[in-house]
């Protein structure tokens, strides 16, 4: 058996909502690649059995509760990784919240604050307070959690979109401003993901994977390998780009619950010609 891959040896990776989810396999696989990991999460509790856990296979990492929507949580947070690794080579935004619905004829301020603070304004904190030490080093990467909401729109989502929006605006602003430092910053989307095996339903699972043309769900572990490409070398020269995992959904036209050429309709192993 081959060795496993160390790209990540001696550098240091903070992870946003690390503890469930996205932020939690792509904080393993950094961790399995080398670096020591910071898991940064609303849930204390839940960081730091992360943590221990990936300790106990062996990785480094500590957990911390963190809201990423203020300036005292995230720089207490930014402290505590320069106190313990003295440095930060990799920053992963990837807290957020998608679970409030609500058509913008009800909505209020608070609903709309509530998003633009969660998913926006906290990756400016982050950034703010982590890009001067990358500056200062002469390296690093920043990786922002965007959505397909950036560019096409939900219902009941207006808020959350709008939040998605301008966090590419912002990849796109930060990765003009921080090239000069030697920071690259880039958008990873995700697509249709069950991010905890509590979460999965059948029946929703059955419609997601009609609806991906790749014909399944994505799993968290489906944005660890892209996130770890972003952060490596072989990303050098990447910086203000979008990488989208989402099996194929926002290449489509219409679902294909609604298309005029059904999946049903395409040929058949046998029926395949050549030309």
């Amino acid at each position: 058996m081959s060795d496993p891959v160390r790209r990540f040896d001696g550098q240091i990776a903070i992870v946003t909502g690390a503890a469930h989810g996205i932020g939690e396999a792509i904080a393993r696989r950094f961790a399995s690649e080398g670096a020591a990991v910071v898991i940064a999460d609303l849930d204390a509790e839940a960081a730091e059995a992360t943590a221990a856990d990936i300790m106990a296979s062996g990785g480094r990492a500590f957990g911390v509760g963190c809201d990423v929507g203020r300036f005292d949580a995230v720089s207490a947070m930014v402290q505590r990784t320069v106190d313990e690794y003295g440095q930060v080579d990799i920053l992963v935004n990837n807290a957020g919240d998608v679970t409030i619905s609500k058509h913008f004829l009800t909505a209020d301020e608070a609903w709309w604050d509530h998003f633009l603070t969660t998913n926006l304004k906290s990756q400016f904190l982050t950034c703010r307070l982590v890009a001067p030490l990358m500056a200062r080093a002469g390296k690093g990467c920043i990786i922002n959690m965007s959505s397909g909401g950036a560019t096409k729109s939900h219902r009941g989502m207006v808020a959350y979109d709008a939040s998605k929006g301008g966090i590419e605006a912002l990849t796109r602003g930060l990765a003009l401003e921080l090239a000069p430092y030697g920071i690259r910053v880039n958008n990873l989307v995700p697509g249709l993901i069950v991010t905890r095996p509590e979460h999965a339903d059948p029946v929703a699972d059955e419609l997601r994977a009609k609806t991906v043309p790749l014909g399944r769900g994505g799993t968290p572990a489906d944005l660890a390998g892209p996130a770890a490409f972003l952060a490596s070398d072989d990303a050098s020269y990447m910086t203000g780009s979008t990488v989208t995992v989402d099996g194929g959904v926002l290449v489509q036209q219409r679902s294909p619950q609604v298309e005029t050429f059904p999946v049903d309709n395409y040929p058949s192993l046998e029926e395949i010609l050549p030309l």
